[in-house]
């Protein structure tokens, strides 16, 4: 159960923070393979088999494992240290200082005895001070890494040759304690520099749309104002008008309630028409923006097929919803490499491909979610042109997406291609003719929005 519950949380988190996780985790691993490999082999093999020089090993191993347990703690705080979203607390390196200092300690009595042969001293004396040394190279810039360091290597060197070590031992013990310092430096670093230029750029991309929208909001604000600001001010002069001739018992103020009650309508159709720019959906714009969307997010996105160009306004303004659904669950639900998106016309009907490879996480979301609201709105727009809708799995590990809707003989609308009264949807243009299966006037509502970011 432990191990299915690993396994959801894992599947729940999006690319980056998989990313951010594997980072850390793969630097969690780092003391522990150093204190293996240069702790726990000179041990088993270059201590001498005596009393004292036995419990001085043990006691060195011992202080190796809590190196690196209290690494382990603080190395989400420094890693976040370093990429700037908190401060790490100074007096959390109290007790690594400590037992840093303690192993130097340990390393110079095993040295004083005599208790080490051959270079098992150069390898504990390496180990020494990695669990510190990792958790540091994060918190401080690299001129005073270096600096550190040095002072690190003058210490541990300091202190076996205080103990009696001598010749090529003694020389030996600041290279490979720099070699270490240098080592942390080289690997450590990089990686979480990597994650912090990988978060800058994906909270730009968040900020990015966020300005979209407010762009959006912007522009749709100018529009309203451009197109009600003079029309209200000539409102509001008029009807002042018809009051004063009316106080007056003029004929007149009729007059000019008639002209301001044919401003108002034509200010409710220009709304409309205003309104229903931003909610159709053009196939043509939905592909390039899905395509667009899609390879931002690191998924290759191919659109193949029949021209557009020929296909009826209400049948482009279905397909193009169904583009923007399609899109928006790929990103949402699923976690493709490849998306193909292929558009087929014949005299009879038009049919929409989508597939993805993500198959097992799209179709998972989509049997969780019974069919989900997107699919159902999708549904019922195509029905409305008595289109058919088709989503699950495909061979070869797809998930495939089919929309179907039926060509038939179709005229520009005239005044059927106005906006419903109620303004919550659409008339689209170009009904089809009488005695076909759909009525003049055709509502197409507002739909999903393309992206609302992946979950």
């Amino acid at each position: 159960m432990r191990l299915r519950g690993w396994r959801r949380s894992w599947q729940e988190r999006g690319k980056m923070e998989r990313i951010d996780l594997y980072s850390r985790f793969t630097i969690s691993w780092m003391p522990w393979i150093f204190a293996l490999a240069w702790q726990g082999a000179p041990f088993h093999s270059d201590i001498r088999h005596e009393p004292l020089p036995l419990a001085l090993g043990v006691a060195l191993l011992l202080v190796s494992v809590a190196q690196c347990v209290l690494s382990n703690r603080n190395l989400s705080a420094s890693y976040e240290h370093y990429l700037g979203t908190s401060v790490f607390p100074g007096r959390r390196l109290l007790v690594p200082v400590v037992l840093m200092l303690l192993a130097i300690g340990l390393l110079a009595a095993m040295t004083g005895v005599d208790g080490v042969r051959g270079s098992g001293l150069l390898l504990m004396a390496l180990n020494a001070p990695m669990a510190l040394v990792i958790t540091r190279v994060l918190l401080v810039p690299v001129r005073r890494f270096v600096i550190e360091s040095l002072c690190l290597t003058a210490l541990t060197t300091g202190a076996l040759a205080a103990a009696g070590a001598r010749g090529g031992t003694l020389a030996g013990v600041a290279p490979s304690t720099l070699f270490g310092c240098v080592l942390v430096l080289i690997s450590v670093r990089p990686s979480a520099w990597s994650m912090s230029v990988m978060w800058q750029a994906e909270q730009a991309r968040g900020i990015q749309a966020r300005l979209a929208v407010a762009e959006e909001r912007l522009r749709f604000g100018r529009d309203m104002h451009d197109v009600l600001g003079r029309n209200l001010a000539v409102i509001a002069l008029k009807s002042e008008l018809a009051v004063e001739l009316a106080q007056r018992g003029r004929p007149e103020a009729v007059d000019q309630m008639v002209e301001v009650q044919r401003i108002a309508r034509a200010s409710q159709q220009e709304v409309r028409d205003v309104v229903r720019g931003y909610r159709e959906a053009d196939l043509m714009t939905e592909l390039a923006g899905a395509q667009g969307v899609l390879s931002a997010a690191g998924i290759e996105c191919v659109v193949t097929g029949d021209s557009r160009k020929g296909l009826p306004a209400p049948v482009q303004a279905a397909l193009g919803w169904v583009v923007r659904e399609a899109a928006t669950n790929v990103l949402r639900h699923g976690d493709p490499r490849r998306c193909v998106i292929r558009l087929d016309t014949t005299e009879d009907a038009a049919v929409l491909h989508v597939e993805n490879d993500g198959a097992t996480a799209t179709a998972t979301a989509t049997a969780s979610g019974g069919q989900g609201s997107g699919l159902a709105g999708l549904r019922e727009r195509l029905g409305a042109l008595d289109g058919s809708l088709e989503a699950g799995p495909a061979e070869g590990g797809l998930f495939r997406l089919t929309a179907t809707v039926p060509l038939g003989d179709w005229e520009e609308a005239g005044e059927s291609d106005r906006p419903s009264r109620d303004g919550g949807g659409v008339t689209v243009p170009g009904a089809r003719r009488p005695g076909s299966l759909v009525s003049p006037g055709v509502v197409v509502g507002p739909g999903p929005g393309l992206v609302e970011g992946r979950r």
